[in-house]
């Protein structure tokens, strides 16, 4: 009995040893990967993407101006430029529900497109405010549930904070209103005129200036906390921690270009996930022959961003910018700087966009095939920025995505 006690000892003793050196190590692995020593380049085995990529870890980049020029020339004069757009279309929308006519309703609906397509280059800067209080899901969530809108405006409402109302409200919504609640023009017309009698303002006119309203208060909020705040957080938070400003800006950009346009602009529609097409879920699908620039004008936006384009101006002199970042790391795939990849890849798929119907319903009914190869092209981009630019700025991915690489 006591041999057995004395083996059984021994053993115990054993299995911790060896135990305790396997965790050491792995500990030593772990740490070795996730801080490689100044200046030397890593050379690290991709399981994600083919072909390996290198980065010279150096930690002298000037983070805080790059954080300056992204809040100062890029995220806050394109909020400023949107909520010009917004007050154009609240003002037109003023204007309709005073003095119901075509021209007035021909007007609402230019400054309607010009604010969308305004939308578009500010969508991805989801940080701050703008997270806070929802404000891509209230401006911009499609399809619109119709029946949502029909039962508001039967129903007079005069409040859509809830979140069940997020569908039912912003861009997608004003389109159902301008373009889908008859089937031309004129009957559609003649449904915000015919009831004038009724109320002091009819339902459905009293629905789009609740919309608009709300779309520019939205908007004042998040301006006014950048310029009042945030902007001053932002550019001071230098820092390479999961909350500071680029990890959080760096996340928030590529997730929407991986969900708000790969997926939801092209994907979605085109049946990637579904296993058949889904026209109804074409951004401005009411409006119909604008889903092509919007898509354009939100890569627009991306590769701007990217490369560090100030908003103001057309001039191709850029700024800090996650492309410089990169080259600055001299960060390459396969021999070539990954800023430049990734660049191409954007233009690779801004010219398989333009070979697109205007009207994305149309393409997914003629040739569904050109707009999942474009998705393809897109793709790319995704695997490039969340797999190699991630690895070489050494952040996290802080968000979980059901759609995969």
């Amino acid at each position: 009995m006591k041999n057995k006690i004395l083996l059984y000892a021994l053993m115990i003793m054993y299995l911790s040893c060896s135990k305790s050196s396997d965790d050491s190590n792995v500990y030593q692995s772990i740490t070795q990967t996730q801080t490689p020593p100044t200046n030397t380049t890593t050379t690290p085995t991709n399981t994600n993407t083919s072909g390996t990529s290198s980065t010279t870890t150096d930690t002298s980049f000037d983070r805080s101006s790059m954080l300056v020029f992204w809040a100062d020339q890029i995220i806050i004069p394109s909020h400023k430029k949107f909520k010009e757009d917004m007050e154009s279309l609240n003002s037109s929308v003023e204007s309709f529900v005073n003095t119901v006519n075509e021209e007035n309703f021909n007007l609402v609906k230019d400054n309607w497109l010009a604010a969308y397509k305004s939308w578009q280059y500010i969508e991805m800067f989801n940080i701050g405010k703008a997270e806070e209080i929802y404000f891509a899901s209230r401006m911009n969530i499609y399809p619109a549930s119709t029946d949502r809108i029909d039962l508001n405006i039967s129903n007079r409402v005069n409040d859509i904070e809830n979140p069940n109302n997020y569908s039912a409200q912003g861009f997608p919504a004003i389109d159902y209103l301008l373009h889908g609640i008859a089937p031309t023009n004129s009957e559609i017309l003649d449904i915000y005129i015919k009831s004038d009698e009724s109320f002091e303002i009819n339902n459905h006119l009293k629905y789009l200036k609740l919309l608009s309203n709300q779309m520019l208060e939205l908007t004042n909020v998040v301006i006014d906390d950048w310029e009042k705040s945030y902007r001053d957080s932002f550019v001071s938070s230098i820092e390479n921690t999961a909350t500071s400003s680029i990890n959080l800006m760096t996340n928030d950009f590529i997730y929407y270009y991986e969900k708000g346009f790969r997926a939801n602009k092209i994907g979605i529609p085109a049946g990637v996930f579904s296993g058949g097409t889904l026209p109804d879920r074409v951004e401005a699908y009411y409006k119909k022959d604008v889903s092509k620039i919007l898509a354009m004008q939100a890569l627009s936006g991306i590769n701007r961003f990217f490369n560090g384009l100030p908003f103001d101006t057309n001039s191709t002199e850029s700024g800090l910018s996650f492309k410089e970042y990169v080259d600055f790391l001299e960060t390459k795939k396969n021999e070539t700087p990954l800023g430049d990849l990734i660049s191409d890849q954007f233009n690779t798929s801004m010219n398989g966009l333009d070979e697109l119907n205007d009207d994305f319903t149309i393409q997914l009914d003629e040739n569904k095939i050109k707009m999942l190869e474009v998705y393809d092209k897109i793709q790319a981009a995704v695997v490039l920025m969340k797999v190699d630019m991630l690895q070489a700025l050494n952040i996290n991915v802080d968000y979980v995505d059901a759609d995969g690489d």
